[in-house]
């Protein structure tokens, strides 16, 4: 049985359509089960490049590999397909936390995936204990703290059981226990995981891979400890370590 890779992307260039070109032949390959930091600064082309593993954007030229499906964008049933293999946990959790109970919430896309009642349940049972959540399923997400609603939402997509898992600046505005539960959770997972970052000690805690995006192009590729130790690539690139902070 052939193992694919979770995402294999070959030259893809994406324009919008006022001309700016965002992606400027990226080419990557991630493993399954790898952890992989995706860094570099504003206006590289992170975000472009993320709303192209599901879908959102179709590519000017290139192609994409979602573990077994090519996605072009122009046969929906593989759209559909893809989108239940790639998760995505936004930045604000507020953007993703909209149903009146915290169960609810995580029982949203498993409702919409058509499973039974049995599967939903056990679905987002299970999300929520990976989570740390379940005792606060009855809970309006509104009163959570915000390491909370950050963490059910996490488990909105864990409900999905996606095979890749994509975080927008997950460790944004946690306090130091959120960050490091969140951590905690994030490394038990046997998941693929895709981190678009700025928090550098974030990205070396968590992934052992790193990418920098810069200009829409990835100009480094390497363990995240070497690319840390590389003073002048964060410098080229706009990426900054804490002061004290050392690898």
């Amino acid at each position: 049985m052939t193992t694919h890779p979770s995402v294999h992307i070959s030259s893809l260039h994406y324009a919008y359509p006022d001309g700016n070109k965002a992606l400027n032949g990226v080419s990557l390959t991630i493993g399954k089960s790898e952890r992989v930091a995706l860094l570099g600064p504003n206006g590289a082309g992170k975000t472009t490049l993320v709303m192209h593993l599901n879908g959102i954007l179709s590519p000017t030229s290139g192609s994409i590999n979602i573990a077994e499906f090519t996605l072009d964008g122009s046969n929906k049933e593989i759209t559909k397909k893809v989108r239940e293999k790639v998760g995505i946990v936004f930045q604000d959790p507020d953007d993703q936390l909209f149903m009146p109970t915290v169960f609810e919430d995580v029982a949203f896309g498993p409702t919409n995936m058509g499973l039974t009642a049995s599967e939903i349940e056990s679905r987002s049972v299970k999300a929520l204990e990976m989570v740390g959540m379940l005792a606060l399923k009855e809970r309006a997400p509104h009163h959570l703290s915000f390491g909370q609603r950050r963490r059910v939402a996490v488990a909105t997509v864990l409900a999905m059981e996606p095979e890749i898992l994509i975080l927008d600046e997950p460790s944004s505005n946690l306090d130091p226990a959120s960050r490091r539960e969140l951590s905690e959770i994030l490394l038990a997972l046997d998941v693929t995981i895709l981190m678009v970052t700025h928090d550098l000690p974030y990205a070396f805690e968590i992934c052992e891979r790193s990418l920098i995006l810069n200009q829409g192009a990835i100009v480094a590729d390497d363990t995240t400890v070497k690319i840390l130790r590389n003073e002048k690539l964060l410098a080229d690139n706009r990426l900054e370590l804490p002061k004290g902070f050392a690898i």
